[in-house]
């Protein structure tokens, strides 16, 4: 009983650190607020019954597994991770591979576990090694992207003093600014050649692209569009702050180098070490597997790592 209820505490702790990273900060959580204040027809082709004659993107290309799972939790922010991470996986296939990976991963680890917990251990933290991998592809692209907005809002500032209106100088982004921030601004671009309100694909693209330096060139043209004003000057003043941003983010990363280098050494210092020592002596590490003090000792162990790295970004984590 005590070896199901550390498996269920391990299981637990593992998917609240992934529930942590999922979730929102205060800034994006305020930004995304005052954009949902100034919608007033986000509700475009959906009608009162919850039906919607805008095309869905396909989840699996079995219509039958699609159907299916599309009713599970967290797919939807699966599919939407999968997109805002450049890659055109479906999510029919994350899962899949994820499964695959849990049972193959359990049964391989059991010949070398002396442990039942330890093995489905091993396999869960193969099965939501796509999710992570996802996660680092969608930061890299995304710090690709924030890189790329104050040349974009400048290029659109630029444009409009030309003489050029808002969709075509949206347009002209997406053209001339290298990637990927450019797909997402010929999407933008495509889906007001289509029809869609520029409030509703500005809000798309802030849904693809969930960046502060995005939400704030969203948020300024949306008001400029409410209220008026010189666009051509408030874009001049956002790539100032994007600008801004940049360099403070630049100092950051210098100032918390050491933070994060010790926190990376201190998550797999352990893991090279048992490894080299196990290859220098094996039975001096068996007792940690054959004692039930040494399994005690390695589930409070990465009980305790999982505690680590969660204030160790918290410490270094320093929003601007």
């Amino acid at each position: 009983m005590a070896a199901v209820l550390l498996f269920i505490l391990l299981l637990i702790t593992s998917f609240g650190v992934l529930l942590y990273f999922l979730k929102p900060t205060k800034t994006e959580a305020a930004v995304e607020q005052h954009l949902t204040s100034i919608e007033d027809s986000r509700g475009l082709g959906v009608n009162p019954d919850g039906t919607t004659i805008l095309k869905q993107d396909p989840l699996s290309s079995n219509p039958a597994v699609d159907s299916l799972i599309r009713h599970l939790p967290g797919v939807l922010g699966l599919a939407r991770l999968i997109k805002q991470a450049g890659q055109t996986w479906q999510v029919g296939s994350v899962l899949l591979a994820s499964m695959i990976a849990l049972v193959v991963g359990s049964w391989i680890a059991s010949f070398f576990m002396p442990s039942n917990i330890l093995s489905v251990l091993v396999g869960v933290l193969l099965a939501v090694s796509p999710i992570f991998y996802l996660y680092i592809l969608r930061e890299t692209r995304f710090r690709r992207c924030d890189a790329l907005v104050p040349e974009a809002v400048d290029l659109m500032a630029r444009g409009l003093r030309a003489g050029h209106a808002v969709p075509a100088v949206l347009e002209m982004v997406g053209k001339e600014i290298a990637e990927p921030l450019a797909s997402e601004f010929r999407a933008l671009a495509e889906e007001q050649t289509l029809g869609l309100p520029l409030r509703d694909a500005m809000l798309n693209l802030v849904e693809r692209v969930p960046r502060a330096d995005i939400r704030f060139l969203a948020t300024a043209i949306l008001l400029q569009k409410e209220t008026g004003g010189n666009l051509a000057q408030i874009l001049d003043k956002t790539a100032a702050l994007a600008r801004e941003r940049s360099r403070l983010r630049g100092q950051l990363r210098i100032y918390t180098a050491q933070g994060r280098i010790t926190g990376w050494i201190l998550c797999i210092a352990p893991f090279i070490m048992f490894g080299v020592i196990s290859l220098v002596n094996w039975n001096y590490e068996k007792i940690l597997f054959t004692d039930p003090s040494g399994l005690h000792v390695i589930y409070f162990g990465m009980v305790m790592m999982v505690i680590g790295i969660l204030v160790i970004r918290k410490v270094i984590n320093i929003k601007i």
